[in-house]
């Protein structure tokens, strides 16, 4: 699954490149994420939509590591901890989540 999630973002990347959609990218596997951050984008996706548990890093948790992530709180906590489970790519402008993950059809309708 981690090649899958690299390959959306790379697909992401190129798309905005070829598309020549200014961005800034934040490499949040690299550098920190804040708790406000994440706050802010459950409160518009949901913790749901942001942890990937369809990803490598979700799948190599313990098993009771992956039941306590049951609320926003300690979905943040996972996300803060481990931050290749935050489903990507993710395009913010001014402060709102517009697209989460990659669908060419999508970032078509919402960045061009």
């Amino acid at each position: 699954m981690a090649l899958k999630t690299a390959i959306l973002l790379k697909s992401a990347l190129a798309w905005l490149n070829k598309n020549k959609v200014e961005f800034e990218f934040y490499d949040y596997k690299k550098s920190a994420i804040t708790e406000a951050k994440l706050k802010a984008w459950c409160k518009q996706v949901g913790w749901e939509s942001l942890v990937n548990q369809r990803g490598t890093t979700w799948h190599q948790l313990e098993e009771v590591v992956q039941e306590k992530v049951v609320n926003e709180r300690s979905a943040i906590a996972l996300m803060m901890e481990k931050t290749s489970v935050i489903k990507r790519p993710l395009i913010e402008r001014n402060g709102q989540v517009v697209l989460l993950g990659f669908d060419e059809a999508a970032y078509k309708h919402e960045l061009k």
